[in-house]
């Protein structure tokens, strides 16, 4: 999936504005996909997956930083994300449905805490982002 010029500066004015919250959203993220998905804890069957948990937020933080990264890499995300893609991919067997799921919740995360940052432009490319990372995250399964 090819991200456009106008793409990428979408996604990058989207973690502009949430910066400093990034790792809340990680979190929000990652319990609406719990809440919604509930086949999705199998993954995390340590942790305490209550609403504000500190595991579930200490996710969040890395989930939110593999973001930011992809973010700040925009131009080459296999690259910055092939070491959590090995991981995924050798070690936590991860289902790569997992990662469409997140990005989706990631989106309803964004939108419900900055309903007018996701005009239907900026919206189309942070799903693109999600997906072209969820897709370099899955690369290594082949």
């Amino acid at each position: 999936m090819v991200l456009s010029a106008a793409d990428k500066t979408n996604v990058k004015g989207v973690f502009a504005k949430i910066g400093g919250q990034a790792d809340e959203y990680g979190a929000d993220a990652l319990e609406r996909m719990f809440a919604t998905y509930p086949a999705t804890k199998t993954y995390f069957p340590h942790f305490d997956l209550g609403k504000g948990s500190a595991q579930v937020k200490g996710h969040g933080k890395k989930v939110a930083g593999a973001l930011v990264e992809a973010v700040n890499h925009i131009d080459d995300l296999a690259g910055a994300l092939s070491k959590l893609s090995d991981l995924h991919a050798q070690k936590l067997r991860v289902d790569p449905v997992n990662f469409k799921l997140l990005g989706q919740c990631f989106l309803v995360a964004v939108a419900t805490r900055n309903p007018g940052l996701l005009t239907p432009e900026v919206h189309a490319s942070l799903d693109k982002f999600l997906c072209a990372v969820g897709t370099v995250l899955t690369a290594k399964y082949r």
